[in-house]
């Protein structure tokens, strides 16, 4: 009896020299399943076993970066299974926060709920005008659950949050922009290129250090009183003994390019 051929990949993963691609291809609006999560949880296992220096999040769904949260399979749970759904979804998009790389969310389409969520918890997002970037979650009778308020506020202050969860409006990419939820804002149909353009811009930098600046960044806005300039000192001094400086240095006054032991040979 013939196999039933293997369903197909609702994340497709790329190794490329200077980045990992996971592309969401979870037809029609790319929701976030439990698979579209498994997907993402391995993009991050496998940025970290290829030690590329940027992981990159795009979609292949015209239209749609994801649509948020799988909607279907929610009004399927009792109240332990939501709790395992919600937790799941947190623990991926921490993953992704916390990974030892730069995080590019490529944005050129519809991102609402989860799929903002997940595009939140990159270092950087990429967009273009046609986007729509929202938090709807307020017209189900609930609050984002995956980071989203938490997040937001970070990026773009308490009064535009509360105006998108409130209101539950969408913004389109230049207001995105304007308010500095799109780090980048290029032309429509472009945002993946650009990705993965920024990732080769990455490539032969000190992961170490790009690990550490964005650490720094995050203590800055931290809510708690963490002294940053204290912080930000360690740090340098952490890379200066213990990193890749010497070589960076020394690449400096030889004139040549430096070779960190961080980048993949």
């Amino acid at each position: 009896m013939a196999a039933e051929p293997a369903a197909p990949s609702v994340v497709q993963i790329e190794l490329e020299d200077d980045c990992v691609l996971a592309r969401l291809v979870n037809p029609s609006a790319n929701p976030l399943s439990p698979a579209v999560l498994d997907g993402l949880a391995a993009a991050v296992e496998a940025a970290q076993a290829h030690r590329a220096p940027a992981l990159v999040i795009a979609s292949g769904v015209e239209g749609f970066f994801a649509a948020g949260a799988d909607i279907k399979h929610m009004r399927s749970l009792d109240g332990d299974g939501f709790a395992a759904y919600g937790e799941r979804m947190r623990s991926v998009f921490d993953r992704i926060e916390e990974l030892d790389a730069v995080s590019i969310a490529a944005i050129d389409g519809v991102a609402l709920g989860g799929g903002l969520e997940l595009a939140l918890a990159c270092t950087l997002r990429v967009g273009t005008p046609r986007v729509g970037l929202g938090l709807p979650e307020i017209k189900l009778g609930l609050i984002p659950g995956a980071g989203g308020t938490q997040r937001l506020p970070r990026l773009i202050g308490r009064s535009r949050s509360l105006d998108m969860l409130m209101t539950a409006r969408q913004v389109d990419g230049a207001e995105a922009h304007a308010f500095g939820m799109i780090d980048r804002l290029v032309p429509d149909g472009t945002a993946e290129r650009e990705a993965r353009s920024m990732a080769r811009g990455l490539a032969g930098c000190s992961v170490p250090a790009l690990v550490a600046a964005r650490r720094c960044v995050e203590v800055a806005l931290a809510p708690d009183h963490i002294d940053g300039m204290a912080f930000e000192a360690a740090q340098e001094q952490a890379l200066f003994e213990d990193g890749e400086a010497a070589e960076g240095l020394s690449a400096f006054i030889a004139r040549r390019p430096p070779v960190f032991r961080s980048v993949r040979p």
